[in-house]
């Protein structure tokens, strides 16, 4: 058994946000879980109002987690010459109905 200390990386406000972070550093090989108080899951509301929803990760891995989660996700965008002929088109004013 692993007897590492966890630590916290990061704290949410909501569930989905650190399942969204969780599965961030888990792509990234750094094994992770959340704790919050929510009476077994029978009452959301309480992690809210407390210290949220908690990222815990080993003690050895939590700057790589911090600095991994701290990072912004590269846009998804395509470069100007990639788009549609009609979004590349220059705005005249004219609409067509």
């Amino acid at each position: 058994m692993d007897r590492s200390k966890l630590v916290m990386a990061q704290a949410y406000g909501s569930r989905p946000d650190a399942e969204l972070a969780k599965s961030e550093l888990e792509s990234a090989g750094i094994p992770s879980m959340i704790q919050a108080d929510t009476a077994g899951g029978m009452r959301e509301h309480l992690a809210w109002s407390g210290a949220g929803f908690k990222l815990l990760v080993r003690e050895e891995d939590v700057e790589a987690a911090r600095e991994l989660l701290a990072t912004p996700a590269p846009k998804d965008t395509l470069p100007e010459s990639d788009l549609p002929a009609e979004v590349n088109a220059p705005d005249t004013g004219r609409h067509s109905t």
